[in-house]
């Protein structure tokens, strides 16, 4: 009865293997209350506003969009560290939102995390060897041998290596592709199921970048893990995401295969990122002419109806001002946020006309 349960429970994940659904998202909402003088309400920052997806174990998503868009607080309360106005984070079939301290102690473990900033997030008065041995003394490893076989296998994968060199340094005396795969180590020490990796490559060269999306995809495959990237560039998702999911003004506006999107993108805010996407051929220039003008809105009061109206090329008066735009599906496996992929849409503007 129980292995019956089990296939019960296991999906075709977007990647085509059977997968369980590792983290489940559910109409989250979250919302920060703004002060006036530190007194009364004065409105709330919409920073994810009814998002929804599903993530399979060994699957890796990348969430894209501009500055502001509202990544980085989706990703925070992924990690724990926000709570949900609304809505419900399911991970393993648990509702973080109601974990204790001891859940969430057991969550940290189970949920790595690769800053953006690799010298920003390693304590300077720290040696390597400490900064790696830290989270397997908070969560219990106490034999000081068994710590240690951990960190020389966990650098012998991000090839962080001799490891006898390595180790007794500061972060200050690596350099930052070093300090990186530092940051990789310490997300992998505790052998966790989920990596939240946040803009893992944008401070780093260009020379190193693919090293470091290569190490990850590669650690992803490897260890079968979920992987949540975190970026506004789209050239690197192709090199590392089976799905690709299009935030923007708070809202999840796209979500596709890897490939359908970059083929045939079909919101018109997807498409302008994509038009803005640097590429080395000269060529592709002439594609930044149609980037629609203006900046995201405000998360305090975003527009009413569909959130990019202001700045799209498409705008329907009358429709896309006023009702926000049903999450449409266009083609298998791929939605999203529009009113031009309504099946109903000549029926909405006949009405609009009356």
């Amino acid at each position: 009865m129980a292995t019956k349960t089990k296939k019960a429970a296991q999906a075709a994940s977007p990647n085509g293997k059977a997968s369980e659904t590792l983290l489940s998202i559910k109409d989250l909402r979250v919302w920060f209350e703004l002060r006036r003088f530190g007194f009364g309400n004065a409105g709330y920052v919409r920073a994810v506003d009814n998002v929804s997806f599903d993530l399979h174990q060994g699957e890796a998503i990348a969430i894209v969009g501009e500055s502001g868009c509202g990544k980085s607080s989706l990703m925070k309360t992924i990690l724990g560290i926000n709570k949900p106005t609304e809505g419900s984070i399911v991970f393993e079939g648990r509702d973080i939102s109601k974990f204790n301290r001891e859940d969430l102690s057991w969550y940290s473990a189970q949920v790595g995390y690769v800053q953006q900033d690799p010298f920003g997030s390693l304590p300077p008065f720290m040696t390597i060897e400490r900064i790696l041995e830290e989270p397997l003394i908070i969560h219990g490893v106490n034999d000081k041998e068994e710590r240690m076989r951990r960190i020389y296998k966990v650098m012998e994968e991000v090839k962080l290596t001799p490891q006898a060199e390595v180790l007794p340094k500061f972060p200050h005396q690596i350099s930052g592709g070093q300090a990186q795969r530092v940051v990789i180590a310490r997300a992998m020490i505790l052998e966790p199921k989920l990596i939240v990796a946040d803009e893992p490559v944008s401070m780093l060269d260009a020379s190193v970048r693919v090293e470091i999306l290569k190490l990850l995809r590669g650690l992803q495959e490897s260890h079968n893990l979920a992987v949540i990237y975190i970026t506004h560039d789209l050239s690197t998702v192709r090199y590392f995401s089976e799905r690709i999911f299009v935030m923007y003004a708070g809202q999840l506006i796209e979500k596709a295969k890897m490939g359908a999107l970059l083929k045939n993108a079909r919101h018109p805010y997807t498409q302008a990122l994509l038009a803005a996407t640097s590429d080395p051929d000269a060529d592709n220039a002439l594609h930044y002419k149609d980037v629609p003008p203006g900046e995201p809105p405000s998360l305090v009061k975003p527009p009413t109806g569909c959130r990019f109206h202001p700045r799209c090329p498409h705008f329907m008066e009358g429709l896309c001002d006023v009702e926000e735009p049903p999450e449409t599906q266009p083609e298998s496996n791929y939605l999203t946020l529009c009113w031009l992929y309504d099946p109903e849409l000549e029926v909405k503007l006949a009405a609009v006309k009356r």
